[in-house]
């Protein structure tokens, strides 16, 4: 069975066929950097980390782009509640989000761009727009997509464009000559910071959150691309509004449409708004990465996944399991295995081509577990061999290879220990600086750059990393 994925634009199963033969190019909506992510952040990355590891395996040259959105109403109002530059505000979370998905294994994408490096992409792509007659200018510095000018809108998530409910950007004398107009630009108002607008032919102003997304996915993917992806939440307006905008350009755009359900707790969805967000420096207090990550991706991408504590309790328990196996069956083979070069076995290979049949694959991996405990049991090193090297083969598409993971926690144990002992003695400096005491400050500096650690001090405290 070739690969087969859930389209949701067409709401049915297809066969995947690659634009290009043994390429794949995939746009994945990454953070909005306003504030921390929880586990409903690491659920959607963690889903797609899957696909790029399976599209890999299967051997397709992957190209996967996520995104940073790094500008936006929220993302200026908390930092100016906060008192500190929107754009540090914005690196301070981007910094959060990547640091959160390394956690839990999932592999950086080929490029993750900022939607504020790509004003230019976004200008170009609104100027196509007005001239072609699918975007006006309403007051100075606010263009807006018109919705009533592009046939297909609504396409997407199979909706009437009468039976919408009005854009979330409210006229206000801004010039819509409709509610359910989006922008894709936005003039600045009286109390944002000058930084946080760019000039164009239209007025000056800052980008409109759907504009960015398919200047980015132009930018690095071409006109048309095989997968876009996201979160559920984002089907409306996020990307029936990229999708509109886009093919009214011109373009291609996504061939297939991918997206992740929902955690949930208590059977609620998990959102900031909500006030029921887990955030992940919490999470990770308290649970150990591998079992976190078992416990985000053992259901299916698209079905809803209650998180609690029997979903910690049940994956604590299998990845005690799924480890336990590997280190005695491991202890007993001397030879190294490269899981990469290893046949999957084929119910697993039929499972993950099922769209991503995540929680039918890892039945797959209990067999064989049950077997390598079996050939262990009889002392049969040959079939131990043979079990090992398939679960290891399985458990490394879905980031869950054991020993790989035990590799990185030794690794991880010292950085750890460094992290300590630089920022007790940042607190030190900052303390000291704080009692004019700049002599113990600087002495303290001194000590860190000798050890080969540079600081760095900004808005939002000092930082350090290792010098190269």
């Amino acid at each position: 069975m070739s690969l087969h994925l859930y389209d949701t634009a067409t709401a049915s199963v297809r066969e995947f066929v690659p634009r290009v033969e043994g390429e794949v190019g995939i746009y994945v909506c990454g953070a909005t950097v306003q504030s921390g992510p929880h586990i409903g952040h690491l659920r959607t990355a963690l889903s797609f980390d899957i696909l790029v590891r399976w599209m890999r395996r299967l051997g397709y040259d992957v190209t996967y782009i996520s995104n940073i959105t790094d500008i936006d109403d929220k993302i200026l109002a908390k930092s100016a509640e906060a008192g500190v530059p929107w754009w540090a505000w914005a690196a301070r979370f981007e910094r959060e989000f990547n640091e959160a998905y390394a956690t839990v294994g999932i592999e950086p994408p080929t490029y993750q761009p900022r939607a504020t490096g790509h004003v230019p992409d976004m200008v170009e792509l609104m100027t196509e727009l007005v001239e072609r007659g699918h975007a006006y200018v309403g007051s100075a510095g606010n263009v807006f997509f018109d919705v009533r000018s592009f046939a297909e809108y609504g396409a997407l998530t199979r909706q009437k464009l009468d039976e919408l409910a009005p854009a979330e950007d409210t006229d206000d004398g801004l010039g819509k000559t409709d509610p359910r107009d989006f922008a894709l630009w936005k003039a600045p108002r009286p109390d944002e910071p000058t930084t946080a607008a760019w000039e164009t032919p239209f007025g000056r102003g800052r980008p409109g959150w759907h504009l960015e997304c398919s200047a980015m996915a132009r930018r690095y993917l071409g006109d048309e691309f095989d997968i876009h992806g996201g979160g559920i939440d984002l089907r409306f307006p996020h990307h029936e509004n990229e999708q509109a905008q886009s093919r009214a350009a011109g373009l291609g755009f996504a061939r297939y449409w991918l997206h992740t359900a929902w955690v949930t707790a208590s059977g609620t969805k998990m959102s900031k708004s909500l006030g029921n967000s887990l955030s992940t420096d919490v999470v990770f207090a308290e649970v150990p990465a591998p079992v976190l990550r078992y416990a985000l991706s053992a259901a299916h991408y698209r079905s809803m996944l209650e998180y609690g504590p029997a979903t910690v309790a049940d994956a604590t328990a299998t990845w005690e399991r799924l480890s336990g196996f590997v280190s005695r069956a491991s202890a007993r083979i001397d030879a190294e295995i490269d899981v990469a070069a290893v046949e999957l076995p084929e119910a697993f290979v039929v499972a993950m081509n099922d769209d991503l049949n995540v929680p039918l694959a890892l039945a797959t991996v209990h067999e064989h577990v049950t077997a390598g405990n079996t050939a262990l049991a009889d002392g049969d090193l040959t079939e131990v061999r043979t079990e090992l090297a398939a679960v290891r083969a399985m458990l490394d598409v879905l980031g869950l290879d054991p020993l790989k993971w035990a590799s990185e926690a030794s690794d991880d144990r010292s950085s750890t220990a460094l992290a300590v002992l630089v920022d007790g003695a940042l607190a030190k400096r900052t303390q000291a600086r704080q009692d004019r005491d700049f002599a113990v400050a600087d002495e303290i500096r001194d000590r860190l750059t000798q050890a080969g650690i540079t600081v760095e001090d900004g808005p939002a405290g000092p930082r350090w990393s290792l010098a190269e």
